[in-house]
């Protein structure tokens, strides 16, 4: 069996609308957006495809970034015992901005992230508020570490306390996630738009790609789907 012929019968994804138009084999088109999200540059993953006959620019592979990006699902709906939450500056262009993040201690999923363009207790409530409509919080302790994000918490009638051990797990994908972006420095140059949608799909390669070794090299999505 060719090598595209292999790539196209292990890999095929289910169908996407947005690649309808698309000429390249779809199997083709799943690996190449994988493989950006694990780490390889838009230039190297058009280079990787020539690999297999198939010429495409580093542009038409970000392009198929950002179609899969506003298609992906969202994290499975969870019902989480404690939480980790936190924020980190992030920079667009010229601007800061700021990375909202919270992710499930136990299973690792990542629950959602958003990028803002301030910190504080307004956006902290508005992140919380945005993932209540997603989870059941009912029976959730969020770990974090300031007051803000109690105030923020009170707000959204969730409740938590502070934690400087735990809650380093969201310290921990935030590190994940600056390694990728140091990669990827040209993706963040179109605005917290386009940053978002590249966060989306790297969000859903974190949840339902990538195995993790904390959970026997189950994806976080697998670990709460067991459960």
């Amino acid at each position: 069996m060719a090598a595209q012929e292999l790539f196209t019968v292990s890999l095929e994804p289910n169908p996407l609308a947005c690649w309808d138009d698309e000429s390249t084999a779809s199997a083709l088109r799943a690996l190449a957006v994988r493989l950006h999200s694990t780490g390889i540059s838009l230039r190297e993953t058009a280079v990787a495809l020539e690999q297999f006959g198939v010429i495409r620019s580093h542009q038409a592979v970000w392009q198929w970034v950002h179609r899969t990006a506003e298609t992906v699902p969202d994290p499975p709906t969870a019902e989480p015992s404690r939480v980790a939450v936190d924020e980190t500056a992030v920079k667009i262009g010229t601007e800061q901005h700021w990375l909202y993040a919270a992710i499930d201690v136990e299973t690792k999923l990542l629950l959602g992230a958003v990028v803002l363009e301030r910190r504080g207790t307004d956006p902290a409530a508005e992140f919380l508020g945005q993932l209540a409509e997603k989870h059941d919080f009912s029976e959730t302790t969020f770990l974090v570490d300031g007051m803000g994000y109690l105030t923020a918490l009170a707000r959204c009638d969730l409740r938590g306390h502070l934690d400087y051990v735990d809650r380093n797990l969201i310290e921990k994908w935030f590190q994940t996630l600056a390694m990728r972006i140091d990669r990827f420095h040209q993706t963040w140059m179109g605005g917290r738009a386009s940053a978002q949608r590249w966060l989306a799909a790297f969000v859903y390669y974190y949840n339902f790609q990538r195995p993790n070794q904390a959970l026997n090299n189950r994806t976080p999505v697998e670990e709460v789907q067991n459960r």
